[in-house]
């Protein structure tokens, strides 16, 4: 397969009365993208804590409260998940969950594919937010999923930001990077946009960018989150100038669906105008200690 269509979501929180609205709005956003032909169907980051809103009220701004009561909804989310995947035959980055692992809790991301066969990864870095309001554990290990052979790889928001993480999935044959994100300001947004392009022309791959969009005062968890889909590429021959491929209005929700085409990523690696992929071990091994060189300060300077 050389060229793959593609649904990246702008996904918007919504306050659910029961389940069954829940369930109701998924099956409708699988249904719309499966109905435009996508194969690969992306997620943001924490979208399921909508789930939230079924909760009972005094747990809707208690971010250490909610993490154990949701456990009690994750077999509903995969089987909801597992069916409509295998029904419209497509493949999915569900919206990642807060699950309860060992002693703790992770970010966690399951892939579920048109068969589907379950899987996950967890996110590895953690925002501030993460790590010392929610008590969110660091996940371990990362994984290459292959998808009738194009392989993707995900790296869930401030993964993004890190470049051995991307280099480590790519050099395992990652073509597509996975960026779900959930970012409450235009800052924290563009971090991530910065770190998904950044890193598209590092593995000279296509990187795809989901954003969680939100207005829910209801919940502190999710009370407030900014961006817009997009999908980046290394600007080089047959590409987008600027390394954006596609990208959606700002805070608009819906679906963002495109072709992807493999075949110019593989290109440019090997016959670019600049071959990033393949001079990533001599970046790597060329720097040396740096060496400290005092310059004297110009006396119209100094204080």
């Amino acid at each position: 397969m050389t060229v793959i269509r593609v649904a990246v979501a702008a996904y918007p929180v919504e306050f659910h009365p029961d389940w069954a609205a829940y369930e109701a709005k998924v099956e409708r956003w699988m249904q719309d993208a499966a109905g435009q032909g996508a194969t690969l169907l992306v997620f943001p980051e924490y979208g399921a804590l909508e789930l939230v809103s079924l909760l009972p009220p005094e747990l809707h701004h208690d971010v250490l409260g909610m993490r154990p009561e949701l456990q009690a909804l994750l077999p509903a989310f995969l089987a909801l998940h597992t069916r409509l995947a295998r029904q419209h035959g497509v493949c999915l980055v569900a919206a990642s969950f807060p699950v309860a692992h060992a002693d703790g809790f992770v970010n966690r991301a399951y892939v579920i594919g048109p068969d589907g066969a379950v899987s996950w990864q967890d996110k590895l870095m953690m925002t501030r937010f993460e790590a010392e309001e929610w008590h969110i554990m660091p996940g371990h290990g990362v994984r290459v999923f292959d998808l009738g052979g194009v392989k993707f790889g995900i790296a869930i928001c401030y993964d993004s930001e890190f470049p051995p993480l991307a280099r480590t999935l790519a050099e395992a044959g990652a073509e597509l990077l996975i960026v779900p994100s959930f970012t409450g300001s235009r800052r924290g947004y563009t971090r991530v946009r910065v770190g998904s392009m950044a890193r598209a022309l590092e593995g000279q791959l296509y990187a795809l960018h989901a954003p969680l969009i939100a207005d829910a005062m209801w919940s502190y968890a999710v009370e407030d989150a900014h961006g817009m889909a997009a999908i980046y590429a290394p600007s080089d021959d047959g590409l987008p100038e600027d390394g954006v491929v596609a990208q959606g209005a700002w805070n608009g929700t819906g679906w963002l669906v495109h072709d992807l085409d493999l075949g110019l990523t593989r290109n440019v690696r090997v016959d670019g105008h600049v071959l990033n992929w393949r001079d990533r071990v001599a970046a790597q091994e060329r720097p040396t200690t740096p060496e400290t060189v005092i310059l004297a300060m110009p006396d119209r300077v100094r204080g």
